[in-house]
């Protein structure tokens, strides 16, 4: 693996795996000998083979000496961290440096895939393989003291995309890689921003992110989608805080150079900033009138996720978006309709068509080829299975295990959707290169010929996915 890629290394392969254990009974001073003994600055807590928690020496330092308690009165379960913050050996290095910063901890435990502990993890370890790219952005992200600094910051993520797109990473580990490091930009923005002006701000909101950023399926970042959600009961002080903080943090977003959504799908727009109740009201209006407008608004706040804030109210919201699906297909029926309404631009014979005339003439506007049929399909079959979380990934595999698509149609599926997305980072790339507004108008001259013929494959699995979605909503009922 060429130096670039290193952070694409699974965890299993850096981890420490010869890991200092502990029981959650055993003494204190027995711990800081063990530490002392084999010059350690962690010790895990275990339940058999599931780590309960981490006993650390700053554990020691502030929770013990710094307090003035006895460590002779003491157990390791006393002082743990818990619940533990852990990763799957299978996850990347990059993942894992992702989060150890939005934790703010310095190590992970790394789990198999039934929870057992594997190994543990370091930040020195990991940034002693790799000093560069990501790993050093994410922790500029992390110390920047302005707004300014980080819209500079924003224009290197730019950067890092377009070399890391030229070193051959795979289109599904740099979209990942955009995602989380996007994740933590926002997340640093509202963090200053709170700091600076807003230090008495309620805590009991959400700031959530919608569409391809709710399912962190982001090439480059286009526009905004975003929301808040906050408890009913704020007072009238409170509300007028929260107000005021959403169009600030907003109008800061804009500044650092995340466009404003076209659509007004802004938290700082009271039409995307509500109660808890008043949500679930909107989700009700969604659900029983089935309009354009609705379709998309609804259609774009189902791939709703916590950025920031109480995760209880996203809990909620998902929740009640099941219980009231499972009575009303209505909704995903005209979704579904709205999305096989795209067309994969084939003609009779075949081959590609593209735009004949204007701007974008020779050219084929990706999301609109394939990328949208895929995901809100997708979404609509998960919904109605009663799935609410994850990636388009994650859902063609709950699907698959739900018996609902069948293995070979997931592997089609998921191979159409890593290509039909390579095109368009592709296309928002060469805008870039150029200066212009990011597109998803790719010209069929910066393909060659293999390249056209796995498009053209892909276009044919959207045809066959959309005639199986067709079928399975009944489509041929519904009176256009």
């Amino acid at each position: 693996m060429s130096a670039e890629n290193v952070f694409f290394t699974p965890v299993s392969q850096i981890c420490q795996t010869d890991v200092v254990t502990c029981a959650a009974d055993t003494p204190l001073i027995t711990v800081a000998e063990l530490m002392r003994e084999r010059n350690i600055s962690s010790v895990v807590v275990r339940d058999a083979a599931e780590p309960l928690g981490i006993v650390t020496d700053r554990d020691l330092r502030n929770k013990v000496l710094a307090t003035g308690r006895d460590p002779r009165q003491l157990c390791a379960r006393d002082v743990m961290n818990c619940p533990l913050v852990t990763i799957r050996e299978t996850d990347y290095l990059f993942e894992a440096l992702y989060l150890m910063s939005r934790c703010r901890i310095h190590r992970l435990c790394v789990v198999d895939a039934t929870g057992r502990l594997h190994g543990i993890v370091t930040d020195t370890d990991a940034l002693r393989l790799h000093s560069r790219s990501p790993q050093q952005l994410m922790k500029e992200i992390e110390e920047a003291e302005t707004p300014e600094a980080l819209k500079i910051l924003r224009e290197r993520m730019e950067q890092l995309v377009v070399h890391l797109h030229g070193t051959g990473v795979a289109t599904r580990d740099l979209v990942q890689t955009v995602a989380l490091l996007n994740d933590r930009l926002l997340v640093r923005l509202i963090e200053l921003v709170r700091a600076a002006r807003y230090p008495n701000l309620t805590a009991r909101f959400a700031f959530l992110v919608l569409g391809s950023e709710g399912r962190r399926e982001q090439t480059l970042a286009t526009d905004q989608d975003n929301a808040i959600v906050y408890a009913d009961d704020l007072s009238a002080a409170e509300l007028e805080q929260l107000c005021a903080f959403s169009v600030d943090l907003i109008d800061h977003l804009i500044g650092i150079g995340m466009p404003a959504c076209a659509g007004g799908i802004m938290a700082k727009n009271a039409t995307w900033r509500r109660s808890l109740s008043e949500w679930k009201q909107q989700l009700d209006q969604w659900l029983h009138t089935p309009t354009p407008t609705n379709i998309l608004s609804g259609s774009m706040f189902f791939d709703l996720r916590t950025l920031y804030g109480d995760k209880s109210f996203e809990q909620e919201l998902k929740q009640s978006l099941i219980t009231k699906l499972r009575g009303n297909s209505l909704f995903l029926t005209h979704s579904v309709a709205n999305a096989v309404a795209f067309c994969p631009p084939l003609d009779w014979f075949g081959r590609v068509k593209t735009e004949r005339q204007g701007t974008y003439r020779g050219c084929i506007e990706v999301k609109k080829a394939g990328v949208f049929a895929i995901t809100e399909g997708l979404k609509a079959m998960a919904l109605q299975t009663g799935i609410s979380d994850g990636r388009t990934y994650d859902r063609v595999r709950g699907l698959q295990q739900a018996g609902i698509l069948q293995p070979h149609q997931a592997e089609s599926l998921l191979a159409a959707f890593d290509f039909l997305i390579g095109l368009r980072l592709r296309a928002q790339l060469l805008t870039l290169e150029r200066g212009e507004p990011l597109t998803n108008y790719l010209s069929l001259d910066h393909l060659n010929r293999i390249e056209v013929g796995r498009l053209k494959l892909a276009l044919e699995e959207v045809k066959h996915f959309q005639a199986f979605l067709r079928q399975r909503f009944h489509l041929h009922q519904v009176s256009h």
